[in-house]
């Protein structure tokens, strides 16, 4: 038992590459007991590198740990008739059933709705596509970037005037991830009243188009179409990156009072018409820009923060992966997971997000299960399937 919120929940995740994945994940930090399984050559991700771990006999790509841990992995061929019926029985047990075939793929192996229902009336499947389970452009296949073209974020990402740019990670897969987690969810509590489970379906698209935020409403209300603007807030000001004598630092000021003690801060006369209201800030704030790094390009980055901080303005360094995860404060969040892998010994990953209390790290378990090897509990669930 591992004593977390979905202690008693079992998922069979047939998802592969991110996106499911990373859903199924999230469950098993919960506490879930997550079954991977996984065709006779494994997960495409196992694939993807470098950087891998290990030698010839048993790489593991440093890609799979991120989206694979708290699970157990078994190989089962769908071709096979006696690996679906396998399937099939651990369906007949599931809670929960996540993948990610492009639409229709599924029922194609044997495993349409209606025979879902039938094997277990109580399962909530997860289905994650790339561009949606209807419309006329359903069956596209769907990878991360071609998502953040489609779906938009690439013409809202990159350097002002410049072209457009990708987020450093996989954000449609994981938004998609998590958007299906928090469906499972849902359906799992819906339930506990009906004792039915549900067909929950979400997409790379709609995770794209769900993240727009502020961005979608200029057009959809506002009719203005958003175009990149670098490392500046488009309807704040200021608000973005800032260069300094040594090394840029981030500031916000998203109130007037803020924006009243950061101008203190740097020598800038806060009713000076040009820049008495946001609206003025953002109009003129090429002129703005030009003062502010005026006045912070006189002093190190150390000196601004600690002055910004007495001044209670919002502000920040921009920190590699290696100084963040050096970070007394990420190590304090419990947000640094240290697992014992079955090859390649203790491993550090990123760990979950959400933290409750009793647990000194994040995620709802007790202790947390290093990603497996593939089909290393071959035999532990086909013996456990028998009884």
């Amino acid at each position: 038992m591992t004593g977390g919120p979905l202690d008693d929940v079992l998922v069979v995740d047939l998802s592969r590459a991110l996106a499911g994945p990373h859903a199924a994940m999230m469950l098993g930090d919960m506490g879930a007991r997550v079954i991977k399984v996984e065709p006779p050559g494994g997960d495409d991700s196992r694939q993807w590198g470098p950087p891998f771990l290990g030698g010839e006999r048993d790489r593991e790509s440093t890609y799979f740990f991120c989206a694979n841990r708290n699970k157990e992995s078994i190989t089962l061929d769908l071709r096979s008739g006696d690996d679906r019926e396998m399937l099939a029985r651990l369906i007949q047990r599931a809670d929960v059933l996540v993948e990610n075939f492009r639409p229709g793929g599924f029922a194609r192996l044997g495993f349409g709705d209606d025979r879902m229902r039938e094997l277990n009336p109580r399962l909530v499947h997860l289905s994650i596509t790339g561009f949606g389970h209807d419309g006329p452009e359903r069956s596209r296949p769907g990878y991360d970037q071609i998502l953040q073209g489609e779906g938009g974020l690439m013409s809202l990402t990159g350097a002002e005037n410049g072209d457009p740019a990708k987020v450093g990670v996989p954000i449609a897969d994981l938004l998609a991830g998590m958007n299906g987690a928090f469906g499972v969810l849902s359906a799992l509590y819906e339930r506990e009243r009906t004792g039915r489970g549900r067909v929950v379906r979400t997409s790379l698209l709609a995770a794209m188009v769900g993240a727009h935020a502020f961005q979608g409403t200029r057009w959809t209300v506002g009719k203005e179409v958003p175009v990149p603007a670098g490392v500046h807030h488009p309807s704040i000001a200021p608000y973005g990156l800032f260069q300094t004598q040594s090394s840029p630092v981030q500031i916000a000021c998203g109130s007037e009072p803020l924006w009243r003690a950061f101008a203190g801060v740097v020598g800038i006369d806060p009713e000076d018409p040009r820049f008495a209201t946001n609206a003025r800030r953002v109009a003129n704030r090429a002129e703005l820009t030009a003062r502010i790094r005026s006045a912070l390009g006189a002093r190190p980055a150390g000196h601004w923060l600690r002055r910004l901080a007495e001044a209670g303005v919002p502000a920040g360094r921009v920190r590699s992966l290696d100084e963040v995860y050096e970070w007394e404060q990420v190590a304090a969040q419990g947000l640094l997971i240290t697992v014992e892998h079955a090859t390649q010994g203790m491993l550090a990953l990123p760990g979950p997000t959400i933290r409750f209390d009793g647990n000194s790290h994040a995620g709802g378990r007790r202790t947390h299960l290093p990603p497996p090897t593939l089909g290393q509990h071959n035999d532990v669930i086909a013996q456990w399937l028998r009884t």
